[in-house]
């Protein structure tokens, strides 16, 4: 007669990883004392909350995580939801995590990005960490929250700045750029964002050995896409203006522009807070320059070459535009940030006083 001593029944979406999971169970099982140990190790696991599953997951990801999707995480730990045991979750709950979200005054599409993030732990704590998250309830709380209109898809932005507040933004930053010469040169990071379409992220990770200045193209590191995003490095062609405008900066260390995203990104939020420009983001950059590039008769693969895109699908918005021409020709700001910076000339070295007195002091003759 057989004696079961150990049951375990676990569900998983393909039959390659339950294969993968059954033989590494018997091999941990098969090692002195594992099956005595098995019980209280299940025990342990239905005691796991979803706030350890979150820590477990940063922990264990083995692509460096992006900062928002690490900070999204770290945020939900504050809900009650990431008290409660991992095996006690249910879709009821995180439909109650989503209401929770929306009373703090988040859009349905902040909360849609949060349970994204959330997801990723439920589809991988039981095959990776045997944690009893129930992916088909993640699945079914994403169904009902849209349904109820508690999450939804983000709108596609068509905000594009205007000569006149791209001047305001321009006068404002080369007036603090003279004054403190150390601080960042935000309309040279203005200019660029739109002439290169980078986006901010992007610009800073830049680095002088990426430039082909001959081929005219930078190589863009952790370039985004979904689902992957690390090691991600493309290539992507500079128009003139924006090489021009890297030729400009001077060499301070290894990266072109060698400052961090929020310095960037709280010079120019509190500069439209300043000049009254309303709802005018940074990444508006981008679209604006990309938009420009179809302005000007680029076609979609040639585009591409220039944004990154890698799926041609989502520049087909692009192509219904109507206006035609250059916006920023004649633009005076152009030579400005193109000038070469002062730091970067070289400067002779100077003779001492003591040497010029030496070379030009007469010779007396003896008598």
């Amino acid at each position: 007669m057989v004696k079961t001593v150990l049951r375990e029944n676990r569900t998983f979406e393909r039959r390659s990883v339950a294969a993968a999971w059954i033989e590494k169970r018997e091999e941990d099982l098969a090692k002195p004392g594992a099956l005595d140990a098995a019980p209280e190790d299940g025990r342990k696991r239905k005691n796991v909350t979803l706030g350890d599953a979150i820590d477990r997951y940063i922990e264990d990801s083995a692509k460096v995580m992006g900062r928002t999707k690490a900070q999204v995480l770290k945020s939900i730990k504050d809900y009650d939801i990431a008290n409660k045991s991992c095996a006690s979750i249910g879709s009821a709950d995180l439909v109650a995590f989503a209401k929770e979200k929306l009373k703090t005054g988040v859009a349905p599409q902040t909360v849609a990005n949060h349970l994204s993030h959330l997801s990723a732990i439920f589809m991988l704590a039981g095959p990776a960490w045997n944690i009893p998250l129930d992916a088909g309830a993640m699945r079914d709380a994403l169904i009902v929250c849209k349904r109820l209109g508690l999450t939804r898809k983000s709108r596609q932005r068509e905000r594009r700045p205007t000569r006149e507040e791209l001047d305001l933004l321009m006068t404002h930053f080369h007036d603090r750029s003279t004054r403190r010469p150390t601080a960042v040169p935000m309309h040279r990071i203005t200019a660029f964002a739109i002439f290169s379409t980078r986006r901010q992220e992007e610009i800073v990770r830049i680095r002088w050995t990426d430039l082909d200045a001959g081929g005219k193209r930078i190589l863009v590191r952790d370039m985004k896409n979904p689902g992957d995003k690390i090691g991600n490095n493309v290539w992507c062609d500079l128009p003139d203006e924006a090489l021009a405008i890297i030729e400009a900066m001077p060499r301070l260390s290894d990266r072109i522009f060698p400052y961090t995203t929020d310095a960037i990104s709280a010079a120019f939020t509190r500069t439209c807070h300043l000049l009254g420009i309303e709802d005018l983001h940074f990444h508006d950059l981008r679209h604006e320059g990309v938009s420009r590039l179809f302005e000007l008769g680029y076609s979609i693969p040639h585009a591409a070459a220039v944004s990154g895109h890698r799926s041609w699908s989502s520049l087909k918005r692009y192509t219904h535009v109507r206006q035609t021409g250059d916006k920023f020709e004649g633009w005076a700001w152009l030579s400005e940030v193109s000038e070469i910076d002062p730091r970067q000339r070289v400067r002779r070295p100077m003779r001492s006083h003591a040497a010029e007195s030496l070379q030009f002091k007469p010779v007396r003759r003896p008598r």
